[in-house]
């Protein structure tokens, strides 16, 4: 098994279950050695993500389950107008991952690792993606799969969770309200065979998630100058960073890119407190905005996700909900159909490439396909 600890207490995963967080301390685990390692020659298309990853440190289980997830593509494009000179950036097409989402990287690691403990029923909590991509994982490992969204999640969201055969558990109110359902019907429930397999608690999402550096590593054969991407939690943030760690400490890289983390100002408690400090926290709230899938008031990664932007020499950044609309605007302009939560990067993107490292890869997070009701009510204004 991959070595793995409670940030904490530093006592070490238990060796059976599927605890979420640490039974002791109640605090969150951390990887200390990362399961991954350099693609094969040949990459197998329909491994996805195990082409980057030890599938026996998941367990003793031969089979890897997989949809396909990972190996997304990059598209280049010129950003800048007349008065400014056209940088070439790259996006990382992550909308085109088998749910439609990053969170496929995630959920495919982490029911590879609940599947070999034993584990048969799995709750989640999230705003939507993580939730359709969990619901799908987990039919195609045979487990039940319980989950959780804000009764305001887009119609498509909702049907992906119902279609993959996840029951759907719709709560009235702001996305903590979420957490608290679960809670609620997870309480009495010690069989060990069910676990809440929350992709902000549970460490395997973030070794899914690692797999993207890799990739970007392949694809551009080094690494990035700057990495720009959308933050809730953070988990993608923190992947990331840590897949190109583990390739700088084995001496392929030499400079760790710029990570520049985007949040909505509606709720964007990284950026208050990396902008104020912990007094910015005081007046962050859970405000309603068209990016759903960053509305996230309390990160429960956050101090690891600030220590990592500013170790990169990156920053945060937070826009408004009118940004995020030219933001979507943008995209299509440019071809590219993703959901609200990706669309807070093309503001910045066009405002602040100048002064980010080249070359600057934008990872687009989920598909527009998602989000089709917000794009239409745009369009009628």
């Amino acid at each position: 098994m991959m070595s793995i600890r409670c940030a904490n207490c530093k006592r070490s995963y238990p060796e059976v279950g599927a605890a979420e967080k640490c039974p002791i301390c109640g605090g969150f685990y951390e990887i200390l050695e990362w399961p991954l390692r350099e693609a094969p020659e040949r990459i197998n298309p329909s491994m996805g993500i195990w082409n980057y990853l030890h599938p026996e440190a998941f367990g003793a289980s031969a089979e890897v389950i997989s949809l396909g997830e990972g190996l997304t593509p990059l598209v280049w494009s010129s950003v800048g107008d007349k008065d400014r000179r056209p940088v070439e950036v790259c996006f990382k097409c992550e909308h085109f991952n088998p749910t439609g989402s990053f969170k496929d990287r995630g959920s495919a690691a982490c029911v590879q690792f609940l599947v070999n403990r034993g584990i048969d029923t799995v709750y989640e909590d999230s705003s939507g993606n993580a939730g359709a991509s969990l619901a799908a994982y987990a039919s195609r490992a045979g487990l039940e799969a319980h989950i959780y969204v804000p009764s305001s999640v887009s119609g498509a969201k909702r049907a992906q969770i119902s279609q993959f055969g996840a029951q759907l558990h719709l709560v009235e109110g702001p996305r903590s309200r979420v957490t608290e359902a679960l809670y609620r019907d997870l309480r009495g429930k010690s069989i060990a065979s069910i676990v809440y397999a929350s992709h902000a608690w549970m460490p395997f999402h973030l070794i899914g998630y690692a797999t993207l550096a890799l990739e970007l590593f392949d694809q551009l054969g080094g690494a990035p100058g700057s990495i720009l991407l959308p933050v809730g939690q953070g988990g993608l943030l923190l992947g990331v960073a840590s897949g190109f760690e583990w390739l700088r400490m084995r001496g392929k890289i030499e400079v760790m890119p710029q990570i520049y983390g985007v949040q909505a100002r509606a709720c964007a408690p990284l950026w208050a407190v990396y902008s104020y400090g912990r007094a910015g926290l005081s007046w962050v709230v859970e405000g309603e905005t068209l990016a759903e899938g960053i509305r996230i008031k309390y990160p429960i990664r956050g101090d690891a996700v600030l220590e990592a932007v500013e170790k990169s020499g990156g920053s945060f950044f937070a826009v408004d909900e009118e940004e995020i609309i030219e933001g979507m605007k943008t995209a299509t302009q440019m071809g590219f159909l993703v959901e609200p939560t990706s669309a807070v990067v093309f503001p910045v993107l066009l405002n602040y490439v100048e002064i980010m490292r080249q070359p600057v890869v934008v990872i687009l997070s989920g598909s527009g396909y998602k989000a089709l009701e917000q794009y239409e009510a745009q369009s009628s204004h």
